[in-house]
């Protein structure tokens, strides 16, 4: 590709990488505060390894004012996402924290929540419990007057604050009587809490995924306010977990005909194409789709999408077939690089983890993948490498960057073939990944396959506590009376 092509490519994107000869595009706009006209600019750009944001700085030459922002630039997540941070130490609070302008924080040892913010911020727990601090010291003395019991509260609560700053330097064999759990909760999924231990799990911060309400969607603009229940569409019932019951047997026969196109077009050695979206430019592009029948397992559909914008790649695997009525959990012992070239199916609802590499990966990491064992491992490298906040740029810890550096080359050594032995473990609540076994139809020494029953959490995750798979029908027509 020509360097004129590539500028075209890029120059087409709204987004650009976050660099020195980055240009700002000037408006002007009226000042709130004399109401004459003022400048403002906007920086659209990506920062390295985050996110997309739209930086905005307003300066009136008449008055004086001026004012900065930041907003997310990201599209709102399929799901929203609360961050719960135990606190104990001060490597806590010093933990970065992006803050979206749509989450609410709250403190639950001292009944204490904060609504959403009129701006985004990058800042760190102490950075929130300090500006919390001083939004509520701020009109005391009006307060002691005027309102004395909402003044007394309000210093019992200052006090509490005051102590969660009081933290010991490390961790001890008691817990300190101040420690606290943050919540962070974004219904647009775009906050984010930094994890101390990546790529690993980290024992303090936990993620959990919700569907949002209806109140929440409203606020989104995703919902129309003025309509009430029996106008909204099926699209906007689905949004808020409504008809979840009642469309699941028309998402059942969909899934069907899906499958079966696929299944039919495969057959003839054909590619289905469907227009997409990129998932990093928003360009439109084209998906390619095609069903591969695994020997001793499934079916199952891969998805392709290359953009011919910015050159991005992404690959995902689709399993279909019937839900399994346990979970499986598989173990790989890696011996030489012959184990590295078996075929491998990570599902997008499988956990996976190789202990001698300190690799722990949560359930919807990669989404799904088919490919092998090598490729699996080079994956994660990349996608580690590409996409970890926070061990970039001034704001990254050196020791914690080192480590990573470390853990990165590890990764690689494994997928080059020079460490052994290597145990695998993919872990499935939908029983829907899969291992090459070699020595099929005899089984494998070094591979162990385990069922186990799934539990009430996992079930309520996957949405399977909600399904009605016996008389449907008449469920559906008592909900809709």
């Amino acid at each position: 590709m020509s360097d004129e092509l590539t500028k075209d490519a890029i120059d087409s994107q709204l987004f650009h990488d976050l660099d020195a000869e980055a240009s700002a595009t000037e408006i002007e706009s009226l000042c709130m505060q004399c109401h004459k006209n003022g400048m403002t600019r906007l920086l659209l750009t990506r920062i390295p390894h985050f996110k997309s944001v739209i930086l905005m700085a307003f300066e009136c030459t008449h008055c004086g004012l001026k004012n900065n922002e930041v907003q997310s630039g990201e599209s709102i997540q399929e799901y929203g996402l609360v961050h719960q941070l135990r606190c104990t130490s001060k490597a806590d609070l010093n933990r970065q924290i992006v803050r979206n302008n749509t989450a609410s924080i709250s403190i639950p040892e001292f009944e204490f929540t904060a609504p959403p913010a009129t701006n985004s911020t990058l800042t760190t727990a102490e950075g929130l419990i300090s500006r919390f601090i001083e939004d509520l010291a701020a009109d005391q003395d009006q307060r002691k007057d005027a309102a004395p019991e909402v003044y007394q509260a309000i210093e019992v609560l200052l006090e509490k604050l005051r102590n969660a700053l009081l933290l010991p330097e490390e961790d001890g064999e008691t817990e300190s009587p101040h420690a606290f759990i943050m919540v962070v909760d974004d219904p647009t999924g775009n906050s984010y809490v930094e994890n101390l231990c990546a790529p690993k799990h980290d024992p303090k911060l936990a993620i959990r995924q919700f569907r949002r309400t209806r109140e929440q969607m409203i606020q989104m603009g995703l919902l129309n306010a003025e309509a009430d229940e029996s106008q909204w569409s099926e699209r906007e019932k689905e949004l808020v977990g409504q008809g979840r019951r009642t469309n699941l047997r028309k998402e059942m026969e969909a899934a069907k005909k899906v499958m079966q196109a696929v299944r039919e077009a495969s057959e003839a050695n054909e590619i289905m194409t469907f227009p997409a979206n990129c998932s990093s430019c928003n360009m439109p592009g084209d998906t390619r789709m095609q069903m591969v029948d695994i020997p001793h397992f499934q079916e199952v559909i891969i998805m392709s999408t290359t953009c011919e914008h910015c050159g991005f790649k992404s690959n995902e695997v689709k399993c279909g077939g019937a839900i399994s009525d346990k979970a499986k959990r598989i173990t790989l012992i890696i011996e030489d690089k012959d184990d590295l070239s078996r075929d491998i199916l990570k599902s997008e609802t499988s956990a996976f983890k190789i202990p001698e590499l300190d690799l722990d990966m949560y359930a919807g990491t990669l989404g799904g993948r088919f490919t092998t064992i090598e490729g699996l491992l080079r994956q994660v490298h990349d996608e580690l490498d590409r996409r970890i906040p926070f061990l970039e740029g001034d704001s990254a810890v050196a020791e914690r960057r080192q480590r990573f550096l470390q853990f990165l080359s590890r990764l690689e050594e494994a997928a080059d073939g020079k460490r052994f032995p290597l145990t695998l473990t993919l872990d499935d609540p939908m029983a829907h990944s899969y291992i090459q076994n070699i020595y099929a139809p005899d089984s494998d020494p070094n591979m162990t396959i385990e069922e186990y029953e799934r539990t009430f959490e996992e079930n309520e995750d996957l949405g399977l506590n909600d399904m009605i798979v016996e008389n449907y029908d008449q469920s559906a027509n008592t909900e809709a009376a």
